[in-house]
């Protein structure tokens, strides 16, 4: 089976901050912070008004269940379509290239 990641720019954390939430198949399973600032970003702070918010839970629970099905892009090799858009620190794991550092 393939994957496709997403992105979405939410509210997190009782909508106190923006993040860049990543999905797998509709499933959130981790975020990014934004730069310091990035609340007075006003088509930033528009874009997460349409989004639906999200806890520290919502994540938690994501990330379990891609777990249990052993479909988390952190632990498990998985076919994903899309690659690029994973957070940085995990697009060497799925890219095609040979890692020279370990």
């Amino acid at each position: 089976m393939s994957y496709t990641v997403s992105t979405k720019h939410c509210w997190y954390n009782d909508e106190k901050v923006i993040i860049k939430m990543y999905f797998l198949n509709d499933v959130p399973f981790t975020f990014d912070e934004m730069p310091d600032g990035h609340l007075y970003d006003r088509d930033l702070v528009e874009e997460a008004n349409k989004n639906k918010s999200y806890e520290v839970d919502d994540v938690y629970k994501g990330s379990n269940y891609l777990i249990l099905e052993q479909a988390h892009p952190c632990f498990d090799p998985i076919d994903i379509l899309n690659p690029e858009v994973l957070p940085e620190d995990l697009i060497g794991f799925f890219s095609d290239e040979e890692d020279y550092l370990g």
